[in-house]
């Protein structure tokens, strides 16, 4: 099999260490002769070949990609709302999901492509899954802050959102302590409570609210106040955008957009509105954001998506179509994507790092 052109795209949420990957992957093609073209906002780009954003697909080389690992996003802009199978269009003056993947194969062929290199989360992996189920050679990098792809030890981009959350915590200890508050902090976590459990750790909070351990109001109020009363009237909860309580679920923006996934929004709030009938302390909420997927990426995430990058191209070579690349501590292997994909990578309510957070104190709401 000859290999002469492949493609690269970035699909979902941005992360820290993007653009590691991208400068990897380019930099060991070209290694090889090989010419690398970056595809525009995830699919977008395959969709329709006419489709123009600010990055637009272009060719990549040695000094497009200099110095770029060190930047956060990424240099070909990414969506999440552009899945092929069920890409939203105007039929009969009303929008709909309809499936273009038949497009995107075509396109991709018309493109001349030997391969496509698809870096991406969970939604992303499922969708090149498909795409190599209709004969697209593709490999597959897995990204997302969220550390929720299965088969794979890290994801790149986790560590760095981990940082800026502990980073967080360290500062909202400060301002509540001097004001004998009760300080909330939302971060991200769909439906893995793996940023708000490592953070919490490192952080020194109180009180960790997961999606993995539904809560009950009454014994996160009970540990505040047992806080108060050993003289220690502030108090330190993080809490992750999906953690659900025990008689409900977890807090949306409303219902569903076409081609979009439900948005999480405003879990931290009504915690916080929540425990105002039970303490007698002021509650602030601080929601990180996107915060967590800006910014420069530390050096484990630079490295972890370089070597991600690479192993990609390594795995075109070799032929090994369908497979995502997965970190197995210190190798980087091959991994099908379809066993990827097969279940979430979620927190183990009785695993030993929440019996070390128990075993410090933390009150996980249950």
């Amino acid at each position: 099999m000859t290999i002469r052109k492949i493609g690269i795209m970035t699909g979902g949420g941005d992360c820290p260490g993007l653009n590691a990957v991208i400068r990897g992957a380019v930099l060991k093609a070209r290694s090889l002769g090989w010419e690398v073209l970056g595809i525009e906002d995830a699919t977008s780009g395959l969709i329709d070949l006419d489709y123009r954003s600010p990055h637009g697909n272009v060719w990549l080389d040695e000094g497009k990609v200099d110095r770029i690992h060190s930047k956060g996003g990424t240099i070909l802009g990414t969506s999440n709302r552009s899945d092929p199978f069920r890409f939203v269009v105007e039929k009969d003056g009303k929008k709909v999901e309809t499936d273009v993947s038949d497009r995107v194969v075509e396109n991709y062929n018309k493109l001349g492509l030997d391969a496509l290199i698809s870096i991406g989360g969970d939604g992303s992996m499922r969708i090149a899954e498909q795409l190599a189920r209709k004969g697209m050679r593709i490999v597959g990098v897995p990204k997302t802050i969220d550390q929720d792809v299965a088969g794979t030890d890290y994801t790149f981009g986790f560590q760095t959102a981990v940082q800026t959350a502990t980073e967080a915590l360290d500062r909202l200890h400060d301002t509540a302590e001097s004001h004998d508050r009760v300080m909330l902090l939302e971060v991200m976590g769909r439906d893995a409570g793996w940023i708000a459990l490592n953070a919490s750790i490192a952080g020194g909070a109180h009180v960790c609210l997961i999606p993995e351990i539904r809560y009950r109001v009454e014994p996160i109020a009970a540990a505040i106040k047992q806080r108060k009363a050993n003289g220690k009237p502030y108090s330190i909860v993080v809490m992750a955008e999906g953690a659900k309580p025990l008689d409900g679920d977890q807090s949306l923006l409303g219902p569903r957009g076409l081609g979009e996934m439900p948005r999480l929004f405003g879990a931290a709030h009504k915690l916080a509105t929540a425990l105002e009938r039970h303490v007698d302390l002021e509650i602030r909420v601080t929601v990180l954001g996107h915060l967590q997927r800006g910014g420069s990426p530390i050096q484990f995430d630079r490295v972890l998506g370089t070597r991600f990058g690479v192993a990609a191209v390594n795995c075109v070579e070799a032929g090994q179509f369908g497979y995502m690349v997965a970190l197995r501590t210190p190798d980087i292997v091959a991994v099908p994507i379809a066993e990827a994909i097969g279940h979430k990578r979620e927190v183990d309510p009785q695993g030993q790092l929440v019996r070390t957070g128990r075993d410090i104190g933390i009150c996980f709401g249950d």
